[in-house]
C-alpha cells in the first residue's frame, strides 16, 4: 500500500475546521492506494474539464450573430471539418503525449518537496503571489523560445502546425506538433518545480489553480474574440487575443502569451502597433463618414420641412 495521504501526516488541523474544498480533498486521495495515480487522475481530468469547458463557450458565440461584431477576423471562418480535425489532433495530444507526462509529475513533484495531500490549504495571498510568479515566468519562456521556433527549420518543422489556422480558435491552443507541446509545455510546469526545488513551498492546489488559469489565457488568446469585457480592456499590458490574432494572421510579432512587455522591449510589436493604428484610423474615418452622411441629411430634411 503506497498511500501516504492518512489523516496522521496530511492534516496541520482537525478535520473539523477544514472547509468544504479541502475535506473534499483528503477524501479524494484517500480513495487511492497509490498517491501517484490519484494525482495524475485528477490532474488530467481537471485539464480535460477546463479546457473543452473553457473552449465550448468561444464555440457558441460562432453561432450568436450578435457576437459577430466582436470577431477579430469575421472573414475568415473555419469550417467543421477543419474544427474536426482539429479536435483529433488535440484529443491525440491529450493522450498520447501529455497524459504520460502527468502521470510522471508526481514523483518529480515530491522529490522537489511539494505538498499533495496536506490540509489546510495555503493561505490564498500566498497562491496569489506564487500564481502571479509563475504567470511572469511562463511568459518569459514562452516569448524567448516561441520566438526560436519561427526560426528556418524550428518553424518548418515544428511551429507550422500551430500556424495552419491563420484565423485561430479557442480549440486550436493546444494544437501544435508534439515537440512544440514539450517545449512550451516545460514554460508553464517548469516555473512552479523550479519555485518548490528553491523555496519548497509550494502546495499542489496551487498548481492546478495557476494551470487552469493558464489554460484559459491560452484559450482566450486563441479564441477570435475580442469582448469589451476582455481582460485587455482593464490591464493595458495583458494581451489577450487582439494581441496573438494578429500573430497568427501576420505570422510574424506579438511572440508574448499574458503580457505585452517583452514585446515592446524588443521592438516585436512594432508591426502590429502599425496595423492596430491603420484600424483605428480606418474606424475614425467611418464613423466621422458616418456622422456626416448623418448630418447632411438632417439638414436636407429640414430644408424640405421648410
Amino acid at each position: 500500500m503506497n498511500n501516504n495521504n492518512t489523516l496522521e501526516n496530511s492534516f496541520n488541523a482537525s478535520y473539523e475546521e477544514l472547509n468544504f474544498v479541502e475535506k473534499a480533498w483528503i477524501n479524494y486521495f484517500n480513495l487511492f492506494e497509490s498517491e501517484a495515480i490519484a494525482t495524475a487522475v485528477i490532474a488530467f481530468l481537471m485539464h480535460e474539464i477546463v479546457y473543452f469547458g473553457r473552449c465550448i463557450p468561444f464555440f457558441i458565440a460562432d453561432y450568436i450573430p450578435s457576437f459577430a461584431k466582436y470577431k477579430l477576423q469575421p472573414a475568415k471562418v473555419n469550417t467543421a471539418k477543419e474544427q474536426w480535425t482539429c479536435l483529433k489532433s488535440v484529443l491525440t495530444s491529450h493522450f498520447l503525449i501529455e497524459l504520460p507526462l502527468i502521470f510522471g509529475f508526481h514523483p518529480v513533484a515530491t522529490f522537489f518537496g511539494m505538498e499533495i495531500t496536506t490540509v489546510p490549504f495555503p493561505h490564498w495571498q500566498t497562491m496569489c503571489y506564487q500564481i502571479a510568479l509563475f504567470f511572469v515566468m511562463e511568459d518569459t519562456f514562452h516569448y524567448w523560445f516561441h520566438r526560436l521556433l519561427h526560426y528556418g527549420p524550428f518553424y518548418r518543422y515544428i511551429h507550422k502546425q500551430h500556424h495552419e489556422y491563420s484565423a485561430p480558435f479557442g480549440l486550436a491552443a493546444e494544437y501544435a506538433h508534439p515537440l512544440e507541446v514539450l517545449i512550451l509545455g516545460t514554460g508553464t510546469i517548469g516555473g512552479p518545480l523550479l519555485w518548490v526545488s528553491i523555496t519548497r513551498n509550494l502546495h499542489l492546489i496551487t498548481v492546478f489553480i495557476w494551470i487552469s488559469l493558464r489554460l484559459f489565457q491560452a484559450i482566450d488568446a486563441h479564441s477570435g474574440y475580442d469582448f469589451p469585457w476582455s481582460l485587455r480592456h482593464f490591464l493595458p499590458f495583458w494581451a489577450g487575443a487582439e494581441h496573438h490574432d494578429y500573430h497568427h494572421m501576420a505570422f510574424v510579432n506579438c511572440f508574448s502569451t499574458s503580457f505585452r512587455w517583452w514585446d515592446h522591449l524588443m521592438g516585436t510589436d512594432l508591426k502590429y502597433k502599425a496595423y492596430r493604428q491603420k484600424r483605428e484610423e480606418q474606424a475614425d474615418e467611418l464613423k466621422a463618414a458616418a456622422t456626416s452622411g448623418s448630418t447632411t441629411a438632417s439638414s436636407s430634411g429640414s430644408k424640405k420641412s421648410n
